[in-house]
């Protein structure tokens, strides 16, 4: 069974992300699950930090591409899993109250980098592995998931992750400016940190928090035509040959169409 887990210790909280043998990908009722949970934590001041782990040695592998045929098989039903199941549990963590730190160790890809990116701190394993492989599925990344990876890493860096779709190890991502740190023992390092900010002015950090936010540069939101133009993929037929092959294990074969 699928879950997220939240456990608190003093003023730091913890959330899992599980889903046994599947990567801890991401279900709808994850997704939900993760907004909900966020949406309480933030509203609970005696809360000073949360860190954001994976279960069983992984972190997230991303969405859970067998529930497609039936969450986003049209373009409405497509728009709906984007724009609100997905992009409003990432919104509830980038905007929760208190600083929130990823630990990440293993797959780290997907679904489960835009929530290392909508985390505050991201520190990492370095035999952990990182990337947006979507291109071998046929859709782009959408743009309520795009803000976060474009903010984190700069236009350039967020080309490379996409365009090419490769899978790459800690340092690189570190590099790319996508961790902060690797560590050793991650749940140490991430304890550690957390404990650091606890032990700071509260509601200094949730002010630095939301100034940081506000300060930074901000897109205009797209216009409706853009919108639907974004999600037009969902009609196409390299979508549903990408979709088809990764559930068969077969290589796709994309033709433009």
């Amino acid at each position: 069974m699928s879950e997220i887990r939240c456990d608190k210790d003093g003023a730091i909280a913890t959330v899992t992300l599980s889903n046994p043998g599947k990567l801890n990908a991401l279900d709808v009722a994850m997704w939900q699950g993760l907004r909900n949970t966020f949406d309480k934590l933030s509203a609970d001041t005696a809360l000073r930090c949360i860190i954001v782990t994976g279960e069983d040695g992984n972190f997230a592998a991303g969405a859970d591409i067998a529930e497609f045929a039936t969450v986003r098989s049209n373009l409405a039903d497509g728009m709906h899993y984007h724009t609100d199941t997905i992009a409003l549990a990432l919104q509830a963590i980038g905007n929760c109250l208190h600083p929130t730190i990823a630990a990440i160790e293993g797959v780290c890809v997907g679904g489960g980098l835009e929530i290392a990116c909508a985390c505050d701190l991201r520190i990492a394993a370095a035999g952990s592995r990182f990337g947006i492989p979507i291109n071998r599925l046929g859709f782009p990344l959408a743009p309520g998931e795009l803000q976060g990876l474009l903010d984190l890493v700069g236009k350039a860096a967020a080309l490379e992750i996409l365009l090419e779709g490769r899978v790459f190890d800690a340092e690189e991502a570190r590099g790319k400016g996508l961790i902060h740190r690797i560590a050793a023992n991650v749940a140490d390092e991430a304890r550690q940190s957390a404990a650091r900010i606890a032990k700071g002015a509260p509601l200094a950090a949730r002010m630095n928090k939301k100034l940081i936010n506000r300060l930074s540069v901000a897109a205009q939101p797209l216009t409706a035509q853009e919108l639907q133009q974004a999600f037009a993929f969902l009609e196409s037929q390299d979508y549903r040959e990408g979709v088809s092959s990764f559930l068969q294990k077969t290589p796709p074969t994309f033709t433009g169409q």
